[in-house]
Protein backbone atom coordinates (compact mmCIF):
# COMPACT_ATOMS: atom_id res chain seq x y z
CA UNK A 1 0.00 0.00 0.00
CA UNK A 2 1.33 3.60 -1.11
CA UNK A 3 0.11 5.98 1.93
CA UNK A 4 0.50 10.06 1.19
CA UNK A 5 0.58 12.21 4.04
CA UNK A 6 1.14 16.54 3.65
CA UNK A 7 -0.03 19.46 4.67
CA UNK A 8 -3.05 21.63 3.50
CA UNK A 9 -3.47 25.46 4.16
CA UNK A 10 -6.68 26.63 3.69
CA UNK A 11 -6.47 30.55 3.31
CA UNK A 12 -9.18 33.48 2.29
CA UNK A 13 -10.57 36.71 3.95
CA UNK A 14 -12.33 36.22 7.54
CA UNK A 15 -15.45 34.20 7.37
CA UNK A 16 -15.21 32.82 4.08
CA UNK A 17 -15.62 29.35 5.68
CA UNK A 18 -12.18 28.09 6.26
CA UNK A 19 -12.90 26.68 9.88
CA UNK A 20 -16.25 25.19 8.96
CA UNK A 21 -14.63 23.81 5.65
CA UNK A 22 -11.71 22.43 8.36
CA UNK A 23 -14.55 20.75 10.47
CA UNK A 24 -16.53 19.00 7.60
CA UNK A 25 -13.61 17.76 6.46
CA UNK A 26 -12.16 16.02 9.81
CA UNK A 27 -14.90 15.70 11.11
CA UNK A 28 -15.62 16.88 14.29
CA UNK A 29 -15.22 20.55 15.96
CA UNK A 30 -11.99 21.25 16.31
CA UNK A 31 -11.45 24.86 14.76
CA UNK A 32 -13.66 28.08 16.34
CA UNK A 33 -16.90 28.84 14.26
CA UNK A 34 -18.69 32.25 15.09
CA UNK A 35 -20.73 34.49 13.07
CA UNK A 36 -17.75 37.16 14.32
CA UNK A 37 -14.62 38.06 11.76
CA UNK A 38 -11.34 37.38 12.62
CA UNK A 39 -12.30 34.45 15.40
CA UNK A 40 -8.88 31.67 14.26
CA UNK A 41 -5.65 32.93 15.80
CA UNK A 42 -3.74 29.86 15.69
CA UNK A 43 -2.81 27.71 13.16
CA UNK A 44 -5.01 24.63 14.32
CA UNK A 45 -4.05 21.45 12.32
CA UNK A 46 -6.74 19.10 11.77
CA UNK A 47 -6.25 15.47 10.57
CA UNK A 48 -8.48 13.91 8.12
CA UNK A 49 -8.48 10.86 5.86
CA UNK A 50 -8.68 10.45 2.11
CA UNK A 51 -7.78 6.35 1.53
CA UNK A 52 -4.73 5.58 1.82
CA UNK A 53 -3.63 9.73 2.07
CA UNK A 54 -3.81 11.25 5.49
CA UNK A 55 -4.65 15.26 5.37
CA UNK A 56 -3.18 17.06 7.59
CA UNK A 57 -5.17 20.75 7.56
CA UNK A 58 -3.38 24.18 8.67
CA UNK A 59 -6.47 26.47 9.53
CA UNK A 60 -4.92 29.90 9.47
CA UNK A 61 -6.26 32.94 10.46
CA UNK A 62 -8.24 35.27 8.31
CA UNK A 63 -6.09 37.51 5.95
CA UNK A 64 -7.48 40.92 6.09
CA UNK A 65 -5.59 44.65 6.72
CA UNK A 66 -4.17 44.77 9.97
CA UNK A 67 -4.38 47.35 12.41
CA UNK A 68 -2.17 46.14 15.79
CA UNK A 69 0.17 43.84 16.96
CA UNK A 70 -1.94 41.24 17.44
CA UNK A 71 -3.43 41.23 13.97
CA UNK A 72 0.08 41.51 12.33
CA UNK A 73 0.81 38.77 14.58
CA UNK A 74 -2.26 36.52 13.30
CA UNK A 75 -1.61 37.33 9.35
CA UNK A 76 1.99 36.20 9.85
CA UNK A 77 0.98 32.74 11.24
CA UNK A 78 -1.87 32.56 8.09
CA UNK A 79 0.99 33.31 5.62
CA UNK A 80 3.98 31.21 7.60
CA UNK A 81 0.90 28.47 7.41
CA UNK A 82 0.56 28.71 3.27
CA UNK A 83 4.21 29.00 3.06
CA UNK A 84 4.64 25.51 5.22
CA UNK A 85 2.01 23.52 2.91
CA UNK A 86 2.55 21.66 0.23
CA UNK A 87 -0.77 22.57 -1.15
CA UNK A 88 -3.01 25.65 -0.73
CA UNK A 89 -6.31 26.62 -1.14
CA UNK A 90 -7.94 29.56 -0.99
CA UNK A 91 -11.63 29.97 -0.19
CA UNK A 92 -13.77 32.59 -1.66
CA UNK A 93 -17.00 33.61 -0.80
CA UNK A 94 -19.47 33.09 -4.14
CA UNK A 95 -21.66 36.04 -2.99
CA UNK A 96 -19.03 38.68 -2.67
CA UNK A 97 -16.49 37.68 -5.56
CA UNK A 98 -13.11 39.35 -6.19
CA UNK A 99 -13.44 42.35 -2.63
CA UNK A 100 -10.01 44.14 -1.69
CA UNK A 101 -9.17 41.55 0.69
CA UNK A 102 -9.29 38.91 -2.00
CA UNK A 103 -7.36 41.20 -4.42
CA UNK A 104 -4.50 41.61 -1.68
CA UNK A 105 -4.51 37.66 -1.17
CA UNK A 106 -4.08 37.33 -4.83
CA UNK A 107 -1.36 39.61 -5.22
CA UNK A 108 0.38 37.39 -1.73
CA UNK A 109 0.11 34.19 -3.83
CA UNK A 110 1.44 35.33 -6.49
CA UNK A 111 5.14 34.97 -4.58
CA UNK A 112 3.45 31.92 -1.94
CA UNK A 113 2.42 30.08 -4.64
CA UNK A 114 5.78 29.62 -6.63
CA UNK A 115 6.42 25.94 -6.50
CA UNK A 116 3.53 24.57 -4.57
CA UNK A 117 0.11 23.45 -5.56
CA UNK A 118 -2.74 26.26 -5.04
CA UNK A 119 -6.71 25.44 -5.36
CA UNK A 120 -9.70 27.86 -5.84
CA UNK A 121 -12.62 26.70 -3.66
CA UNK A 122 -15.39 28.87 -4.54
CA UNK A 123 -17.92 28.75 -1.13
CA UNK A 124 -21.16 29.31 -0.20
CA UNK A 125 -22.51 28.07 -3.79
CA UNK A 126 -25.88 27.88 -2.60
CA UNK A 127 -26.31 31.63 -2.62
CA UNK A 128 -25.93 32.72 -5.79
CA UNK A 129 -26.92 31.41 -9.29
CA UNK A 130 -24.65 29.47 -11.76
CA UNK A 131 -23.89 32.33 -14.33
CA UNK A 132 -22.53 33.88 -11.55
CA UNK A 133 -20.53 31.29 -10.12
CA UNK A 134 -18.97 30.53 -13.60
CA UNK A 135 -18.35 34.39 -14.32
CA UNK A 136 -16.11 34.41 -11.19
CA UNK A 137 -14.36 31.34 -11.65
CA UNK A 138 -13.22 32.85 -14.99
CA UNK A 139 -11.95 36.10 -13.35
CA UNK A 140 -10.53 34.48 -10.75
CA UNK A 141 -8.63 31.69 -12.90
CA UNK A 142 -7.54 34.77 -15.18
CA UNK A 143 -6.04 36.51 -12.24
CA UNK A 144 -3.70 33.20 -11.00
CA UNK A 145 -3.08 29.78 -12.21
CA UNK A 146 -5.22 27.54 -10.05
CA UNK A 147 -4.46 24.00 -10.71
CA UNK A 148 -8.29 23.23 -9.95
CA UNK A 149 -11.27 25.01 -8.80
CA UNK A 150 -13.62 23.47 -6.46
CA UNK A 151 -17.38 24.81 -6.24
CA UNK A 152 -18.78 24.08 -2.70
CA UNK A 153 -20.98 24.53 0.76
CA UNK A 154 -18.58 24.01 3.40
CA UNK A 155 -21.72 24.09 5.15
CA UNK A 156 -23.83 21.98 3.44
CA UNK A 157 -21.32 19.51 2.37
CA UNK A 158 -21.76 20.28 -1.32
CA UNK A 159 -18.50 19.64 -3.24
CA UNK A 160 -16.27 18.69 -0.68
CA UNK A 161 -15.93 15.19 -0.86
CA UNK A 162 -14.04 15.87 -4.58
CA UNK A 163 -12.01 18.41 -2.78
CA UNK A 164 -10.92 16.15 -0.03
CA UNK A 165 -10.28 13.34 -2.80
CA UNK A 166 -7.68 15.80 -5.36
CA UNK A 167 -6.23 16.61 -2.15
CA UNK A 168 -5.58 13.12 -0.89
CA UNK A 169 -4.52 12.01 -4.16
CA UNK A 170 -2.00 15.26 -4.76
CA UNK A 171 -0.08 14.67 -1.74
CA UNK A 172 3.81 13.86 -1.42
CA UNK A 173 3.70 9.68 -0.73
CA UNK A 174 5.23 9.00 2.61
CA UNK A 175 4.16 7.76 6.05
CA UNK A 176 1.32 9.36 7.93
CA UNK A 177 2.32 11.97 9.93
CA UNK A 178 -0.16 11.00 12.93
CA UNK A 179 -2.04 8.11 14.21
CA UNK A 180 -4.87 6.90 12.06
CA UNK A 181 -7.13 8.21 14.79
CA UNK A 182 -6.25 11.45 15.82
CA UNK A 183 -7.86 14.82 14.40
CA UNK A 184 -6.07 17.82 16.02
CA UNK A 185 -2.54 18.33 16.95
CA UNK A 186 -3.54 20.71 19.72
CA UNK A 187 -2.80 20.40 23.47
CA UNK A 188 -6.33 19.80 24.83
CA UNK A 189 -5.87 22.77 27.06
CA UNK A 190 -5.71 25.11 24.15
CA UNK A 191 -8.58 23.18 22.36
CA UNK A 192 -10.42 23.72 25.76
CA UNK A 193 -9.72 27.65 25.97
CA UNK A 194 -10.95 27.81 22.29
CA UNK A 195 -14.11 26.22 23.07
CA UNK A 196 -14.57 28.73 26.18
CA UNK A 197 -13.61 31.54 24.21
CA UNK A 198 -15.56 30.79 20.88
CA UNK A 199 -18.95 31.11 23.93
CA UNK A 200 -17.70 34.35 25.10
CA UNK A 201 -17.54 35.40 20.87
CA UNK A 202 -21.12 34.54 20.57
CA UNK A 203 -22.64 35.72 23.87
CA UNK A 204 -20.16 38.83 23.72
CA UNK A 205 -20.77 42.11 21.05
CA UNK A 206 -19.24 44.67 18.99
CA UNK A 207 -15.29 44.68 19.56
CA UNK A 208 -15.00 43.16 23.01
CA UNK A 209 -14.04 39.74 21.88
CA UNK A 210 -10.63 40.53 19.96
CA UNK A 211 -10.30 42.55 23.27
CA UNK A 212 -10.24 39.76 25.48
CA UNK A 213 -8.25 35.79 25.67
CA UNK A 214 -8.97 32.71 27.55
CA UNK A 215 -5.94 30.56 28.71
CA UNK A 216 -6.67 27.20 30.43
CA UNK A 217 -4.25 27.20 33.64
CA UNK A 218 -5.30 24.05 35.26
CA UNK A 219 -6.29 21.02 34.50
CA UNK A 220 -6.88 17.86 36.62
CA UNK A 221 -7.90 14.43 36.43
CA UNK A 222 -10.42 13.10 38.99
CA UNK A 223 -10.51 9.60 40.38
CA UNK A 224 -13.86 9.26 39.49
CA UNK A 225 -13.04 9.91 35.82
CA UNK A 226 -14.19 13.69 35.06
CA UNK A 227 -11.76 16.20 34.61
CA UNK A 228 -11.29 19.75 36.65
CA UNK A 229 -10.70 23.07 34.21
CA UNK A 230 -9.55 25.63 35.69
CA UNK A 231 -9.88 28.84 33.05
CA UNK A 232 -8.83 32.45 33.01
CA UNK A 233 -10.36 35.40 30.69
CA UNK A 234 -7.68 38.27 30.03
CA UNK A 235 -9.46 41.30 29.18
CA UNK A 236 -8.16 45.19 28.76
CA UNK A 237 -10.68 46.98 31.54
CA UNK A 238 -12.20 47.14 33.81
CA UNK A 239 -15.75 47.80 31.70
CA UNK A 240 -14.87 44.34 29.89
CA UNK A 241 -15.07 42.58 32.91
CA UNK A 242 -18.38 43.66 34.20
CA UNK A 243 -19.78 42.90 30.83
CA UNK A 244 -18.45 39.35 31.08
CA UNK A 245 -19.51 38.59 34.43
CA UNK A 246 -23.25 40.03 33.72
CA UNK A 247 -26.04 41.13 36.18
CA UNK A 248 -25.86 39.35 39.33
CA UNK A 249 -23.10 36.72 37.52
CA UNK A 250 -25.55 35.72 34.57
CA UNK A 251 -23.73 35.90 32.05
CA UNK A 252 -20.41 34.09 32.69
CA UNK A 253 -22.92 31.20 34.05
CA UNK A 254 -24.28 31.15 30.57
CA UNK A 255 -20.73 30.93 28.90
CA UNK A 256 -19.67 28.38 31.52
CA UNK A 257 -22.70 26.46 30.89
CA UNK A 258 -21.79 26.34 27.40
CA UNK A 259 -18.72 25.56 27.56
CA UNK A 260 -18.99 23.01 29.67
CA UNK A 261 -21.32 21.40 27.43
CA UNK A 262 -19.93 21.22 24.56
CA UNK A 263 -16.41 19.88 26.22
CA UNK A 264 -18.54 17.04 27.94
CA UNK A 265 -19.66 16.26 24.29
CA UNK A 266 -16.03 16.61 22.88
CA UNK A 267 -14.37 14.63 25.80
CA UNK A 268 -17.36 12.41 26.11
CA UNK A 269 -16.90 12.31 30.23
CA UNK A 270 -17.97 14.70 32.66
CA UNK A 271 -16.32 18.01 33.04
CA UNK A 272 -15.74 20.83 36.31
CA UNK A 273 -15.41 23.84 34.51
CA UNK A 274 -14.09 27.18 36.56
CA UNK A 275 -13.53 30.62 34.59
CA UNK A 276 -12.27 33.82 36.21
CA UNK A 277 -12.01 37.13 34.88
CA UNK A 278 -8.63 39.15 35.18
CA UNK A 279 -7.91 42.57 34.18
CA UNK A 280 -4.89 42.93 32.48
CA UNK A 281 -4.77 46.31 30.62
CA UNK A 282 -1.39 45.54 28.55
CA UNK A 283 -2.53 41.76 27.85
CA UNK A 284 -2.08 42.52 23.97
CA UNK A 285 1.70 43.49 24.53
CA UNK A 286 2.81 40.49 26.30
CA UNK A 287 4.66 37.75 24.72
CA UNK A 288 3.10 35.18 27.33
CA UNK A 289 -0.37 35.45 25.80
CA UNK A 290 0.64 35.00 21.97
CA UNK A 291 2.79 32.06 22.89
CA UNK A 292 -0.61 30.44 24.55
CA UNK A 293 -2.46 31.33 21.20
CA UNK A 294 0.20 29.55 19.43
CA UNK A 295 1.05 32.82 17.61
CA UNK A 296 4.69 34.70 17.61
CA UNK A 297 5.11 37.98 19.41
CA UNK A 298 7.81 38.95 17.11
CA UNK A 299 5.60 38.64 14.31
CA UNK A 300 3.48 41.66 15.49
CA UNK A 301 6.67 44.54 15.34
Amino acid sequence: MTTRAGFVALIGEPNAGKSTLLNRMVGAKVSIVTHKVQTTRARIRGVAMAGDAQIVFVDTPGLFQPRRRLDRAMIAAAWGGAADADIIVLLVEAHRGITEGVERILDGLTDIGKGRRVALAINKIDRVEAPVLLGLSEELNARFNFERTFMISAERGYGTEDLRAWLGENLPEGPWLYPEDQIADLPMRMIAAEITREKLTLRLHQELPYQLTVETESWQERKDGSARIDQMIYVARDGHKGIILGKGGETIKAISQAARAELEEFLDRKVHLFLQVKVRPNWLEEAERYSEMGLDFRDGN
